[in-house]
């Protein structure tokens, strides 16, 4: 191969080298591997470790340090910096916090908070804004939680059902919000679903009620029923000691007719 054709080779990995060297590194940091407080390797001692070059790793750290996780300073080395200071509704961050064995409970129920704070007000702000389309999203959503029949299937409308009303605020900084939600989602689902039996088919009717709620255009009644939603999510949450989980467990029985 011609020196032109490693270069342009070299360039199209770069971004796969880059997102490796930043996943480890964040991941060790959010698992205390590296806890707060420490001084990352030295940048020649980071390449050997990824057999990268320097451009990689500088770009890594940078990254790092805009997600909050390090402060980068000259002479002084890259500190690790207390979670207080990360980015926590960062997809990046959330994914390697809530991407091991054992998940964080009172990170869990922390996280429950944050949706009880968005999520009402988002279905209210629906209820007044949902176009048509809107609505048959949401109402699809609810369909196929009724439908699934595994943990993945349930999962994945029940994040669609969530994000379909975030979408039909029409709110562009609560639409932005979408990444972290969708992790977050992740991360609670993965817990309820596998560990507290039958949390989800207890919740679809509340489902349901989010939905009426938006289909008749009442604020009011799609904030109370979100709250339910998660109201429920968060007093199982409370019960359950959370420990490993299981990732591939379905829910018992999940198919539910929608209430009237």
């Amino acid at each position: 191969m011609s020196a032109k054709g490693i270069k342009s080779a070299e360039k199209r990995l770069k971004p796969g080298r880059i997102h490796a060297v930043l996943t480890t590194l964040g991941r060790e940091i959010a698992q205390e591997i590296i806890p707060a407080g420490a001084v990352l390797p030295p940048e020649n001692e980071l390449e050997a470790r990824f057999g990268v070059g320097r451009g990689v790793v500088r770009e890594a750290i940078k990254m790092l340090s805009g997600k909050g996780l390090v402060s980068v300073r000259p002479r002084h080395g890259t500190h690790v910096l207390p979670r207080r200071d990360w980015s926590l509704l960062d997809r990046d961050v959330l994914n390697w916090l809530v991407g091991e064995d054992q998940l964080d409970r009172e990170l869990l129920l922390a996280i429950q908070e944050v949706r009880s704070i968005i999520e009402p007000a988002a279905a209210a702000l629906a209820a007044t804004r949902a176009t048509r389309q809107d609505r048959q999203r949401i109402n699809a959503a609810l369909m196929a939680m009724e439908a699934s029949d595994n943990q993945a299937a349930a999962t994945a409308a029940d994040k669609a059902f969530h994000l379909a009303i975030l979408d039909a605020t029409h709110n562009p900084v609560l639409q932005g919000f979408r990444g972290a939600i969708d992790t977050i989602l992740s991360a609670v689902f993965v817990v309820a679903v596998d560990s507290v039996a039958g949390w989800f088919e207890d919740n679809i009717p509340n489902h349901a009620a989010v939905a009426r709620a938006i289909d008749d255009g009442d604020a009011n009644k799609a904030r109370k029923a979100m709250e339910r939603v998660l109201g429920l999510t968060h007093s199982q949450l409370s019960k359950k000691s959370v420990g490993a989980v299981r990732r591939n467990a379905r829910p018992n029985g999940s198919r539910i007719l929608r209430q009237a």
